[in-house]
Protein backbone atom coordinates (compact mmCIF):
# COMPACT_ATOMS: atom_id res chain seq x y z
CA UNK A 1 0.00 0.00 0.00
CA UNK A 2 1.61 3.45 -1.36
CA UNK A 3 2.10 5.57 2.18
CA UNK A 4 4.01 8.62 3.64
CA UNK A 5 5.46 9.22 6.93
CA UNK A 6 4.24 12.20 8.72
CA UNK A 7 6.13 13.17 11.81
CA UNK A 8 4.83 16.24 14.32
CA UNK A 9 8.02 17.32 16.49
CA UNK A 10 6.58 19.44 19.59
CA UNK A 11 8.76 20.67 22.78
CA UNK A 12 8.28 17.68 24.72
CA UNK A 13 6.84 14.64 22.52
CA UNK A 14 6.59 13.74 19.00
CA UNK A 15 3.59 12.63 17.06
CA UNK A 16 3.89 10.58 13.90
CA UNK A 17 1.43 8.21 11.86
CA UNK A 18 1.79 6.42 7.92
CA UNK A 19 -0.38 8.26 6.12
CA UNK A 20 -2.62 6.78 2.97
CA UNK A 21 -2.69 8.47 -0.25
CA UNK A 22 -6.62 9.18 0.80
CA UNK A 23 -5.42 11.19 4.05
CA UNK A 24 -5.84 7.15 6.19
CA UNK A 25 -4.21 6.97 8.84
CA UNK A 26 -2.68 3.79 8.55
CA UNK A 27 -0.75 3.42 11.65
CA UNK A 28 -0.09 5.80 14.49
CA UNK A 29 2.74 6.37 17.30
CA UNK A 30 3.56 8.38 20.21
CA UNK A 31 7.48 9.36 21.10
CA UNK A 32 9.17 11.59 23.77
CA UNK A 33 11.74 13.72 22.62
CA UNK A 34 14.08 13.23 25.00
CA UNK A 35 14.94 17.18 25.01
CA UNK A 36 16.84 17.07 28.48
CA UNK A 37 19.34 14.82 26.89
CA UNK A 38 20.35 18.19 25.04
CA UNK A 39 19.73 18.86 21.07
CA UNK A 40 21.77 16.30 19.60
CA UNK A 41 19.56 14.02 21.46
CA UNK A 42 16.49 15.43 20.42
CA UNK A 43 17.57 15.30 16.52
CA UNK A 44 18.36 11.62 16.72
CA UNK A 45 14.82 10.99 18.58
CA UNK A 46 13.79 12.42 15.02
CA UNK A 47 15.65 10.41 13.15
CA UNK A 48 15.38 7.13 14.78
CA UNK A 49 11.32 7.69 14.86
CA UNK A 50 11.35 8.18 11.00
CA UNK A 51 13.52 5.26 10.67
CA UNK A 52 11.27 3.15 12.56
CA UNK A 53 7.99 4.24 10.76
CA UNK A 54 9.82 3.19 7.08
CA UNK A 55 10.86 -0.37 8.98
CA UNK A 56 7.02 -0.83 10.36
CA UNK A 57 5.51 0.14 6.70
CA UNK A 58 7.98 -1.95 4.90
CA UNK A 59 7.18 -4.73 7.16
CA UNK A 60 3.25 -4.24 6.86
CA UNK A 61 2.66 -2.53 3.51
CA UNK A 62 4.91 -4.60 1.53
CA UNK A 63 6.99 -1.11 0.57
CA UNK A 64 8.79 1.99 1.79
CA UNK A 65 7.20 5.14 2.31
CA UNK A 66 6.84 7.12 -1.01
CA UNK A 67 8.22 10.31 1.06
CA UNK A 68 8.14 12.06 4.26
CA UNK A 69 6.85 15.21 5.87
CA UNK A 70 8.01 16.66 9.14
CA UNK A 71 6.16 19.90 11.28
CA UNK A 72 8.94 21.69 13.75
CA UNK A 73 8.11 24.26 16.50
CA UNK A 74 10.50 27.59 16.31
CA UNK A 75 11.78 29.11 13.22
CA UNK A 76 12.09 27.35 9.85
CA UNK A 77 13.35 27.10 6.50
CA UNK A 78 11.36 24.84 4.33
CA UNK A 79 12.84 26.06 1.29
CA UNK A 80 16.37 24.57 2.46
CA UNK A 81 14.89 22.22 4.84
CA UNK A 82 16.69 23.92 7.75
CA UNK A 83 15.20 24.00 11.10
CA UNK A 84 16.64 26.91 12.06
CA UNK A 85 15.96 28.08 15.88
CA UNK A 86 13.71 26.35 18.30
CA UNK A 87 13.79 27.72 22.14
CA UNK A 88 12.03 24.74 23.25
CA UNK A 89 14.25 21.94 21.32
CA UNK A 90 17.67 23.93 21.80
CA UNK A 91 18.63 23.39 18.02
CA UNK A 92 20.05 25.70 15.60
CA UNK A 93 20.84 25.26 11.94
CA UNK A 94 19.51 21.43 11.93
CA UNK A 95 19.24 20.28 8.39
CA UNK A 96 16.88 17.97 9.04
CA UNK A 97 15.40 17.57 6.07
CA UNK A 98 19.20 16.06 4.46
CA UNK A 99 19.44 13.96 7.67
CA UNK A 100 15.84 12.62 7.52
CA UNK A 101 16.35 11.97 3.47
CA UNK A 102 19.81 10.45 4.08
CA UNK A 103 18.33 8.31 7.20
CA UNK A 104 15.23 7.28 5.21
CA UNK A 105 17.58 5.86 2.10
CA UNK A 106 16.38 9.03 -0.40
CA UNK A 107 13.13 9.50 0.22
CA UNK A 108 11.93 13.35 -0.60
CA UNK A 109 11.15 15.04 2.53
CA UNK A 110 9.55 18.26 3.46
CA UNK A 111 10.02 20.46 6.02
CA UNK A 112 7.07 22.15 7.84
CA UNK A 113 6.69 25.00 10.69
CA UNK A 114 4.07 23.36 13.42
CA UNK A 115 1.41 25.76 13.11
CA UNK A 116 1.52 26.69 9.12
CA UNK A 117 1.22 22.66 8.80
CA UNK A 118 -1.77 22.31 11.04
CA UNK A 119 -3.34 25.17 9.21
CA UNK A 120 -3.05 23.71 6.33
CA UNK A 121 -4.82 20.43 7.52
CA UNK A 122 -7.60 22.01 9.20
CA UNK A 123 -7.96 23.93 6.33
CA UNK A 124 -7.93 21.25 3.83
CA UNK A 125 -9.44 18.45 5.18
CA UNK A 126 -10.64 19.61 8.69
CA UNK A 127 -12.97 22.66 9.62
CA UNK A 128 -12.38 24.93 6.69
CA UNK A 129 -12.46 21.92 4.26
CA UNK A 130 -13.99 23.52 0.92
CA UNK A 131 -13.52 27.11 1.65
CA UNK A 132 -11.11 28.75 -0.53
CA UNK A 133 -9.56 31.28 2.30
CA UNK A 134 -9.06 30.40 5.40
CA UNK A 135 -7.58 31.71 9.39
CA UNK A 136 -6.37 29.26 11.18
CA UNK A 137 -5.52 30.22 14.47
CA UNK A 138 -4.44 28.61 17.67
CA UNK A 139 -4.88 29.69 21.14
CA UNK A 140 -2.29 27.91 23.25
CA UNK A 141 0.50 29.16 25.14
CA UNK A 142 1.11 32.00 22.33
CA UNK A 143 -1.19 33.03 19.67
CA UNK A 144 -0.11 32.37 15.95
CA UNK A 145 -1.67 31.88 12.72
CA UNK A 146 -1.73 30.17 9.52
CA UNK A 147 -3.11 32.23 6.13
CA UNK A 148 -4.61 29.37 4.14
CA UNK A 149 -5.72 30.68 0.30
CA UNK A 150 -6.60 28.01 -2.18
CA UNK A 151 -5.50 24.79 -0.22
CA UNK A 152 -1.72 26.27 0.48
CA UNK A 153 -0.84 28.13 3.60
CA UNK A 154 0.75 31.78 3.04
CA UNK A 155 4.20 32.25 4.34
CA UNK A 156 4.97 35.82 3.31
CA UNK A 157 7.87 37.20 1.47
CA UNK A 158 9.91 36.56 4.86
CA UNK A 159 8.24 33.90 6.40
CA UNK A 160 6.15 35.67 8.96
CA UNK A 161 2.84 35.88 7.63
CA UNK A 162 0.16 35.08 9.81
CA UNK A 163 1.86 36.30 13.27
CA UNK A 164 -1.20 37.41 14.72
CA UNK A 165 -0.24 37.06 18.55
CA UNK A 166 1.94 39.91 18.01
CA UNK A 167 -1.01 42.68 16.61
CA UNK A 168 -1.05 45.14 18.93
CA UNK A 169 -4.39 45.84 20.08
CA UNK A 170 -3.81 47.59 23.42
CA UNK A 171 -1.13 50.27 22.91
CA UNK A 172 0.72 50.87 25.66
CA UNK A 173 -0.18 47.78 27.23
CA UNK A 174 1.35 44.77 29.01
CA UNK A 175 4.66 43.91 27.45
CA UNK A 176 5.38 41.44 25.74
CA UNK A 177 8.69 39.25 24.79
CA UNK A 178 8.54 40.45 21.28
CA UNK A 179 9.59 44.20 22.11
CA UNK A 180 6.28 45.37 21.72
CA UNK A 181 3.83 46.38 24.41
CA UNK A 182 -0.31 45.38 23.76
CA UNK A 183 0.43 42.46 21.80
CA UNK A 184 -3.01 40.17 21.43
CA UNK A 185 -1.18 36.52 22.83
CA UNK A 186 -0.81 39.07 26.03
CA UNK A 187 -4.33 38.85 26.54
CA UNK A 188 -5.88 36.11 24.66
CA UNK A 189 -3.81 33.15 24.88
CA UNK A 190 -4.51 30.29 27.19
CA UNK A 191 -1.63 31.28 29.05
CA UNK A 192 -2.32 35.17 29.05
CA UNK A 193 -6.08 33.70 30.72
CA UNK A 194 -4.88 31.66 33.27
CA UNK A 195 -2.34 34.20 34.79
CA UNK A 196 -5.32 36.52 35.04
CA UNK A 197 -7.62 34.02 36.10
CA UNK A 198 -4.66 33.04 38.89
CA UNK A 199 -4.86 36.85 39.94
CA UNK A 200 -8.10 37.52 40.38
CA UNK A 201 -8.91 34.51 42.24
CA UNK A 202 -5.58 34.17 44.29
CA UNK A 203 -4.88 30.87 43.24
CA UNK A 204 -1.60 30.32 42.04
CA UNK A 205 -2.12 27.18 40.39
CA UNK A 206 -5.02 28.36 38.07
CA UNK A 207 -5.32 27.92 34.84
CA UNK A 208 -6.97 28.96 31.61
CA UNK A 209 -9.52 25.59 31.72
CA UNK A 210 -9.99 26.72 35.54
CA UNK A 211 -11.22 30.29 34.24
CA UNK A 212 -13.92 28.54 31.21
CA UNK A 213 -15.07 26.00 34.39
CA UNK A 214 -15.95 29.11 36.90
CA UNK A 215 -17.02 31.26 34.18
CA UNK A 216 -20.13 28.75 33.49
CA UNK A 217 -20.94 28.46 37.58
CA UNK A 218 -21.51 32.48 36.88
CA UNK A 219 -18.21 33.94 39.14
CA UNK A 220 -17.87 37.22 38.44
CA UNK A 221 -14.01 37.88 38.88
CA UNK A 222 -13.92 34.92 35.96
CA UNK A 223 -16.07 36.66 34.10
CA UNK A 224 -14.57 39.44 33.74
CA UNK A 225 -10.79 38.00 33.09
CA UNK A 226 -12.97 35.90 30.46
CA UNK A 227 -14.57 39.12 28.67
CA UNK A 228 -11.14 41.23 28.74
CA UNK A 229 -10.11 37.93 26.65
CA UNK A 230 -12.49 38.28 24.03
CA UNK A 231 -12.77 41.46 23.69
CA UNK A 232 -8.62 41.47 22.89
CA UNK A 233 -9.24 38.44 20.78
CA UNK A 234 -12.08 40.02 18.58
CA UNK A 235 -10.01 43.17 18.36
CA UNK A 236 -7.02 41.01 16.71
CA UNK A 237 -9.53 39.12 14.52
CA UNK A 238 -10.97 42.18 13.47
CA UNK A 239 -7.76 43.29 12.59
CA UNK A 240 -7.31 40.06 10.26
CA UNK A 241 -10.48 39.83 8.70
CA UNK A 242 -10.16 43.34 7.63
CA UNK A 243 -7.19 42.41 5.92
CA UNK A 244 -7.61 39.32 4.88
CA UNK A 245 -11.32 39.00 4.00
CA UNK A 246 -11.30 34.79 4.64
CA UNK A 247 -15.01 32.92 4.86
CA UNK A 248 -13.41 30.87 7.21
CA UNK A 249 -11.93 32.06 11.06
CA UNK A 250 -10.61 28.83 12.22
CA UNK A 251 -9.96 28.81 16.10
CA UNK A 252 -8.41 26.07 17.82
CA UNK A 253 -5.66 25.28 20.67
CA UNK A 254 -6.32 25.14 24.24
CA UNK A 255 -8.96 27.73 24.90
CA UNK A 256 -10.99 26.48 22.10
CA UNK A 257 -11.96 23.32 24.23
CA UNK A 258 -14.46 25.57 26.22
CA UNK A 259 -16.54 25.11 23.37
CA UNK A 260 -19.76 27.39 23.33
CA UNK A 261 -18.33 29.25 26.82
CA UNK A 262 -15.41 30.74 23.60
CA UNK A 263 -17.59 30.57 20.76
CA UNK A 264 -20.82 32.55 21.58
CA UNK A 265 -19.25 35.50 23.03
CA UNK A 266 -16.21 35.75 20.49
CA UNK A 267 -18.94 35.38 17.45
CA UNK A 268 -20.89 38.57 18.97
CA UNK A 269 -18.11 40.02 19.80
CA UNK A 270 -16.86 40.03 16.14
CA UNK A 271 -20.14 40.86 15.14
CA UNK A 272 -20.09 43.90 16.79
CA UNK A 273 -16.77 45.43 15.73
CA UNK A 274 -17.59 44.88 12.17
CA UNK A 275 -18.97 47.53 9.52
CA UNK A 276 -18.61 47.43 5.99
CA UNK A 277 -16.69 43.70 6.14
CA UNK A 278 -18.58 40.48 5.55
CA UNK A 279 -18.89 38.49 8.85
CA UNK A 280 -16.88 35.11 8.14
CA UNK A 281 -17.89 31.74 9.89
CA UNK A 282 -16.35 31.49 13.00
CA UNK A 283 -15.42 27.55 13.83
CA UNK A 284 -13.71 25.12 16.05
CA UNK A 285 -10.90 23.37 14.57
CA UNK A 286 -12.24 19.83 14.86
CA UNK A 287 -8.09 17.57 14.28
CA UNK A 288 -7.49 18.48 17.72
CA UNK A 289 -3.61 17.08 18.62
CA UNK A 290 -3.89 15.43 15.10
CA UNK A 291 -3.70 18.52 12.88
CA UNK A 292 0.03 18.57 12.75
CA UNK A 293 0.54 15.15 11.91
CA UNK A 294 -1.89 15.16 9.03
CA UNK A 295 -0.73 17.99 7.64
CA UNK A 296 3.04 16.51 7.73
CA UNK A 297 1.44 13.95 5.56
CA UNK A 298 0.01 16.70 2.93
CA UNK A 299 3.12 18.38 2.97
CA UNK A 300 4.48 14.52 2.06
CA UNK A 301 1.88 13.83 -0.57
CA UNK A 302 2.49 17.61 -2.22
CA UNK A 303 5.78 16.57 -3.04
CA UNK A 304 4.37 13.34 -4.97
CA UNK A 305 2.08 14.95 -6.04
CA UNK A 306 2.91 17.04 -10.31
CA UNK A 307 1.21 20.29 -8.99
CA UNK A 308 2.35 20.41 -5.79
CA UNK A 309 0.46 22.80 -3.35
CA UNK A 310 3.02 22.55 -0.22
CA UNK A 311 3.46 26.35 0.91
CA UNK A 312 7.14 27.15 0.43
CA UNK A 313 8.09 29.36 3.78
CA UNK A 314 10.73 30.32 6.35
CA UNK A 315 8.25 30.52 9.52
CA UNK A 316 8.67 31.58 12.89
Amino acid sequence: MRHVIALDVGGTGMKAALVGADGELLHQARRATGRERGPDSVVESVLDFAADLRAHGERHFGAPAAAAGVAVPGIVDSDRGIAAYSANLGWRDVPLRDLLGERLHGVPVALGHDVRTGGLAEGRIGAGRGSDRFLFVPLGTGIAGAIGIEGRVEAGAHGFAGEIGHIVVRRDGVPCPCGQRGCLERYASAAAVGEAWAAASGDPDADAAGCAKAVGSGDPRAQAVWQEAVDALADGLVTALTLLDPRTLIIGGGLAEAGETLFTPLRAAVGRRLTFQKPPSVVPAVLGDTAGCRGAGLLAWDLLSTTPTAPSEVTA
